[in-house]
């Protein structure tokens, strides 16, 4: 399978991307540019930095950034040193920021004070009560016992936060340059490189520990398997904090020094004007994002005449994009394989015998189709659970003892359902749990149902996820109110809007009456009939 020829961790890959495409754009936020040789001086200015404040080989390090060139000096500077970084998700409420905090055993925070109107250090302090009354560090707060050190990219006035400025001033005065290359030779393939959370089958989020050489060698390898050109400049709004985002586009537009555009907010229109004067050639996002563009009405006016790949139909010209939705290439992955560990080229359209297939094993990757009840190997054809073992598998997921994650050959069972043919092409069939997968995100509907039954006036709560034509599925919840209660449905959601991230809110809450949501004759839950019901419901109302 293809690799690179260089030693595969952080430190030999920007160095690398430094020799050969020094001046050329790494990354565009808006009117910010950064070139590969400016990522790699100021990556290790700030490394010199953590280190002088004690972050070393091992250490979490949390980043709480949008996409942009700040996030991607902060990841260089962290896997620079053999640190472990720890991206947080700029959508997180107070809830769901402390127990990732607290989860993770961050060491050192590195932050923007505000984001879109998001007091970030505002939120900090709620997560962590105990922290507005600390002062510079190191800090020592109950609620979040590893947490050290906290600096902010921007104007933040509390006694604990340490700027961006100090740290690389501490950097300068006391680290010199031969020493963080002494450290940096010290990075091995196997070193942990981040730890990236997703929404897991329970209700807490689950963290992927990923090796630097898993995340180089892998975004190498998918890379290559792309149209991919270092003249290229690839527009995609996924967030870096979550796998699409970071590994297949940013790590790998970097393999072969194309640039990378991203926005600090998307807005149809100002998102056309931006992808019109950078002349983007490639456009990545899921399905929301074109058509949102698409349904623009300055869509038209726009010349996009510069696009000529992508997986965003909507935008893409008519000719590259097959009619039939089937017929178009996809890929399956998640997050604890690093991404695709299945896949077929972006370009062109699936042969008729392939529709909606979602391509073959990324090389390196095996897979086998098992039994979910019995863990019995199923031959081709045959539906049953997906589980895959190879180089871009994690390394395990934090604080899990490894034989409760693996089986004993060394296979994850995904959760995934669908069958490989004879000719080892994927046909995906959904979860066979019940996550819900929308715009691109997935959300476990039992952290949804525990907020909403949080709330003194509810009895109960449950979620499901409904077909939706834009986003996949929607999330929709059905709720049964304690006796003598009245709140509406549009008030209990302005409440959880309050707990969790937009993504994870549901679009309609639904008031059940006494005795008249769906059980089965087991006492639990019929979500099959609930969704059915809930479908007619929202149509109907």
């Amino acid at each position: 399978m293809p690799f690179p020829t260089y030693t595969p961790t952080v430190p030999h890959f920007i160095r690398h991307l430094a020799k050969e495409h020094g001046e050329r754009e790494l990354i565009v936020l808006d009117d910010q540019r950064m070139t590969y040789a400016e990522a790699e001086a100021q990556s290790a200015r700030l490394a010199r930095g953590l280190l002088a404040r004690g972050v070393a080989k091992g250490t979490q390090v949390g980043v709480l950034m949008p996409n942009g060139p700040d996030w991607l000096v902060v990841w260089l500077a962290v896997a620079r040193i053999g640190a472990v970084l720890v991206p947080l998700n700029t959508f997180f409420q107070t809830r769901e920021m402390h127990w990732i905090l607290r989860h993770s055993d961050i060491h050192t925070l590195l932050m923007l004070p505000s984001l879109l109107g998001h007091d970030y250090c505002e939120r900090l302090e709620a997560a962590a009560p105990g922290l507005a009354d600390a002062g510079p560090g190191p800090l020592g707060i109950l609620e979040l016992p590893h947490l050290r050190q906290v600096f902010v990219w921007g104007e933040c006035d509390r006694a604990w936060a340490g700027s961006d400025a100090d740290l690389l001033a501490s950097g300068e005065s006391e680290i010199a340059p031969a020493l963080l290359g002494a450290v940096e030779e010290c990075v091995t393939p196997a070193d942990p490189m981040a730890i990236l959370y997703s929404s897991g089958s329970t209700a807490d989020p689950k963290g992927a520990i990923h090796s630097q050489g898993t995340v180089i060698r892998h975004s190498f390898n998918l890379a290559s398997g792309r149209d991919l050109l270092a003249s290229d400049r690839v527009w995609s709004p996924m967030p870096f904090f979550w796998v699409g985002g970071f590994i297949f586009s940013l790590v790998g537009n970097m393999h072969v020094g194309a640039t990378t555009l991203c926005e600090a907010a998307f807005d149809p229109g100002k998102t056309l004007a931006f992808l019109e004067r950078e002349r983007v050639t490639v456009a990545l996002g899921w399905p929301h994002f074109g058509k949102a563009l698409s349904e623009h009405p300055d869509f038209h006016s726009r010349d996009l005449s510069s696009l000529r790949s992508g997986n965003v139909p909507e935008i893409l010209p008519k000719s590259l994009v097959p009619d039939d939705p089937l017929l178009r290439p996809t890929a399956l992955g998640m997050t604890e394989t690093c991404g695709p560990h299945t896949w077929a080229r972006l370009e062109g359209a699936l042969p008729e015998n392939r529709r909606g297939s979602f391509g073959s094993s990324v090389d390196g990757v095996t897979h086998r189709v098992v039994d979910p009840d019995t863990g019995e190997e199923l031959p081709p054809g045959e539906f049953g659970e997906i589980c895959v073992r190879g180089y871009s598998l994690m390394q395990g997921l934090y604080k899990m003892e490894r034989e409760a994650v693996f089986e004993a050959d060394g296979f994850y069972r995904t959760g995934d359902a669908g069958y490989f043919d004879a000719e080892g092409i994927l046909y995906f069939k959904g979860r066979l749990g019940e996550m819900i997968k929308a715009g691109g995100a997935n959300i476990t509907p039992s952290e949804v149902e525990q907020v909403l039954a949080s709330f003194p006036e509810v009895k109960q709560a449950h979620v499901v996820g409904l077909d939706d034509g834009d986003r996949g599925q929607s999330v929709e919840a059905a709720v049964e109110l304690e006796i003598g209660q009245d709140v509406s449905g549009d008030a209990l959601r302005a409440r959880v809007k309050q707990e969790l991230s937009a993504y994870k809110v549901p679009r309609h809450i639904v008031i059940y009456g006494a005795g008249a949501l769906p059980f089965t004759d087991t006492g639990k839950i019929d979500k099959r009939r609930l969704a059915e019901d809930l479908a007619v419901r929202i149509a109907d109302a």
